[in-house]
């Protein structure tokens, strides 16, 4: 049985999107896609950091957990400009 709701709470994204996509499809060209994806990368951020960084600093040593995430801040933008 609680594999049955698992499924059915992970159907409601597919969903979700289906719908976001033919709200948001008529209005959609660069700018306006670029304007939404950083708009979630802020939200994911702001989560991240609202979620991890306390959590790390509970649990870290000094200032560790900052340059963790700075470092990993790095090597995400290296292999993102890798990738051009």
């Amino acid at each position: 049985m609680l594999f049955f709701y698992s499924s059915l709470s992970g159907l409601a994204e597919p969903f979700g999107a289906i719908i976001g996509w033919l709200l948001i499809t008529p209005f959609l060209n660069p700018s306006i896609l670029g304007i939404i994806m950083g708009i979630i990368a802020g939200i994911m951020i702001y989560i991240a950091f609202d979620e991890l960084l306390p959590a790390a600093h509970k649990y870290g040593r000094g200032h560790v957990e900052i340059a963790g995430i700075v470092f990993g801040m790095v090597i995400i933008a290296i292999s993102l400009n890798l990738l051009k």
